[in-house]
């Protein structure tokens, strides 16, 4: 299952937080390559300077606003000398609001940039592509199936901002599914002339492809007393596609800055709804990880499972069984591994009455219990960003699998990962960046691997 969590890399932008803030008089500076993590690549006298909102070949007169030893980090005060690639951004929230990066560029040109990234990461780790890199993409506005929202002080909903953590009020975002923020301005209208004891934290939203069904998880920070039920009832009737909510509360702890664990303290409706995908319909239960792009869930399958067949396959960190259900009808038997609880019962349905099988269990503990079994033709794996790190990948060395499938959302941590494999004996036979974040700097990267 992906975390929402991103680790530094050398190849990325570092978060403002750790920065020292810097008055300085603006200064003009040529934009050289864009950086993991959304920003853009200047020198500022041999220094390296991290500028968003920017293109390669642009000059731009910038103000510094935060340095450490080895790097400072700009705001664009105007662009001088404006790239041909630059364009209108899609949206009146962009700048401001810290969901989207890209929007400057013309969509060919985002996945130029990816595609640079993803190389030049690769290569600093000493791994080389010994091909092109494939590109897979689709629709780059409206694609998100799952959008996730704070409230401001008055109850409007947003999106955090690119430089804070305050939260940007927004009347629409052109990424996600239209019935998402319908969805979302309907919470806040009812929450507000309804239940405004409720006082909404945050809100996350999950649709299927088609816009036909909703479930709505809502987190609060206090306790009061609402009937839930009837403000559900309130938000289907604005919003019919509303299939299911559920109350979370994070409640801060006496004496603590962190609040308490995530506790579900109310539900209405459905506790999941089915995403038709790849062919099968899936059971997506409140809180489950699936694939975000609504337009590339299926051509991301079949990268990742495509011409794969043989006796026994492993689906580790497998979700709620996308690409499991998927090698059912291509293996003997298929094992799908996932820890979270939030997917388990899900994958378990989803694979009821075929050749898989679902484990709840860790990655990690899985591949310890089953060092001396039988040796799988191919093991899929979906980590979250942190990647799979020493120990799993040793594990998987020790496997000795003929295949492995590795999908990654951070080319920092598949970067070293593959280091590691190679060394062990493992060739690519391919690197396929999937587009599934466009207008963003976030990319998603399919490797085969196949021993040598």
């Amino acid at each position: 299952m992906k975390k929402p969590n991103r680790p530094k890399s050398r190849n990325q932008a570092p978060p403002s937080s750790t920065a020292r803030a810097l008055p300085s008089e603006a200064r003009t500076l040529t934009i050289e390559k864009p950086i993991y993590g959304g920003a853009f690549l200047a020198r500022d006298e041999g220094k390296a300077v991290f500028v968003p909102i920017t293109l390669p070949g642009e000059q731009a007169r910038v103000r510094m606003v935060e340095e450490k030893r080895g790097y400072a980090t700009a705001e664009v005060e105007e662009i001088l000398v404006p790239a041909p690639e630059r364009v209108t951004p899609g949206c009146r929230h962009f700048g401001p609001c810290g969901g989207c990066q890209y929007q400057h560029a013309a969509y060919e040109t985002q996945l130029n940039l990816k595609q640079a990234v993803l190389r030049e990461t690769l290569e600093r780790s000493g791994v080389t592509s010994q091909g092109d890199i494939a590109v897979i993409s689709g629709r780059p506005w409206g694609y998100r199936n799952r959008i996730r929202l704070a409230f401001d002080a008055t109850g409007n909903p947003g999106y955090r901002g690119r430089r804070s953590h305050a939260v940007i009020p927004i009347a629409e975002c052109p990424i996600a599914a239209p019935l998402l923020v319908k969805a979302a301005l309907a919470f806040a209208e009812v929450a507000r002339t309804f239940a405004p004891a409720l006082r909404l934290a945050e809100l996350a939203l999950f649709c299927d492809r088609d816009e036909t069904a909703l479930l709505a998880s809502v987190f609060v920070a206090n306790a009061a007393q609402v009937r839930f039920g009837d403000f559900a009832k309130a938000c289907q009737e604005r919003i019919p596609e509303l299939k299911g909510a559920e109350l979370i509360a994070e409640i801060p702890q006496k004496g603590r800055t962190a609040p308490s664990p995530p506790r579900t303290i109310a539900q209405w409706g459905d506790a999941a709804i089915n995403y038709r995908a790849a062919g099968f319909d899936y059971r997506v239960d409140h809180g489950s990880f699936f694939q975000v792009n609504r337009w590339l869930v299926d051509p991301l399958v079949e990268c990742v499972t495509a011409n794969r067949n043989g006796v026994l396959a492993w689906d580790l960190f497998a979700g709620v069984g996308l690409f499991a259900r998927k090698l059912t009808s291509a293996f003997e038997r298929v094992i799908a591994v996932e820890s979270a609880p939030a997917a388990t019962q899900a994958l378990a349905a989803n694979l009821k009455g075929t050749a898989g099988e679902a484990v709840h269990a860790s990655t990690l503990d899985f591949l310890r219990r089953n060092r001396s079994g039988k040796r799988p033709d191919l093991i899929i794996v979906d980590p979250p960003r942190t990647g799979l790190g020493p120990d799993i990948t040793a594990w998987l060395i020790e496997s000795a699998t003929t295949a492995i499938t590795y999908v990654s959302c951070d080319p920092a941590t598949l970067a070293r990962d593959l280091r590691a494999l190679l060394t062990a004996g493992y060739r690519m036979d391919s690197v396929t960046l999937t587009d599934l974040f466009p207008q963003t700097f976030h990319l998603e990267t399919v490797v085969h691997l196949r021993q040598s």
